[in-house]
């Protein structure tokens, strides 16, 4: 029983990063911006928290550093998708190739270093519940404000006048232009965002998960996150869920080799990204179900006065 709880507490470690970016990307996509950048902005933004954590000891002023990164990377992706009106997919490739190639250029000086382990946020009173206080009660802060931050992206998309406009932006940007609303600028502000929180991801994976810097270090979670928000049909506790069923399928392939099975470690690390595609592929033989949930202008550009 305790080594299920252990592995159910991995997984949330695990998923926490992918809960942050997943949530980052929904709040884009929500707005009708599609960003595949999201790998090379948590790529950068774990350089950023990991040289700012070494130099000044602070996770606050690393996690700061991050979002910060993963805010400017997304700001000028925005500005040019978004004003100058350049292809979304195109563009957004290009920064996380971008993001992929200046991380490792930047971070050279970093590599071989490390962090001292941080260690877990036991809750006092809580902690000491069997199995529900080794698996859940003694995380990381950031991974309660990964629970956080879902909760408060459904009440702001569900209940508060400016998520509802960015939901109807979404859905309809000229209709919410004719109302007077400034499209482009919400959605600049959205993809700022969700870039911010990307860069949550990023810093957090170079300063607590890991803690240290090496290149490529994402190791191809932000298009997990990019997956997670079709698979959780653009509904926050979803992509919550999602992060934490993708984070268990990265940590099983730990139990299991800790647990003698025989299986090739290689075979065994390809696991994430074997599930991610599998839930793709079913996903994706209803078609219509996709549209019936997904952001009617999702990817399309809006230029007012076309």
């Amino acid at each position: 029983m305790n080594e299920l709880a252990l592995l159910v507490a991995a997984a949330i470690a695990s998923g926490t990063p992918l809960a942050l970016a997943g949530l980052g990307l929904l709040l884009n996509e929500r707005a009708g911006v599609l960003n595949l950048g999201a790998e090379g902005m948590m790529l950068v933004a774990a350089v950023a928290g990991f040289a700012t954590a070494l130099a000044t000891g602070s996770d606050a002023l690393a996690f700061a550093a991050g979002a910060g990164a993963g805010a400017l990377m997304a700001a000028a992706f925005g500005m040019l998708v978004i004003v100058l009106g350049t292809n979304q997919y195109a563009t957004g490739l290009a920064l996380s190739l971008f993001g992929a190639g200046f991380s490792a250029f930047v971070g050279l000086p970093y590599v071989g270093k490390k962090l001292a382990e941080r260690s877990a946020s036991a809750i006092p009173g809580l902690a000491d519940i069997p199995f529900v206080g080794t698996a859940l009660m003694r995380q990381h802060p950031m991974a309660y404000a990964a629970i956080a931050l879902a909760l408060a992206a459904v009440w702001f998309l569900y209940r508060s006048r400016a998520g509802l406009v960015l939901r109807a932006i979404g859905e309809s940007p000229e209709s919410a232009h004719a109302l007077g609303y400034p499209v482009r600028w919400l959605r600049l502000a959205a993809v700022a965002g969700g870039g911010a929180l990307c860069g949550l991801a990023g810093a957090y994976l170079s300063v607590v998960y890991a803690p240290l810097w090496v290149e490529g270090l994402v190791a191809g979670r932000g298009w997990i996150a990019l997956a997670l928000t079709t698979f959780a049909t653009w509904r926050p506790l979803r992509v919550l869920l999602g992060a934490y069923l993708f984070g268990g399928v990265t940590m099983l392939q730990f139990w299991l080799q800790t647990a003698g099975v025989a299986v090739a470690s290689q075979l065994l690390a390809m696991l994430p990204y074997v599930a991610t595609i599998v839930v793709l592929a079913l996903i994706s033989r209803n078609p219509a179900w996709i549209r019936a949930n997904m952001p009617a202008s999702l990817g399309r550009p809006f230029h007012p006065g076309a």
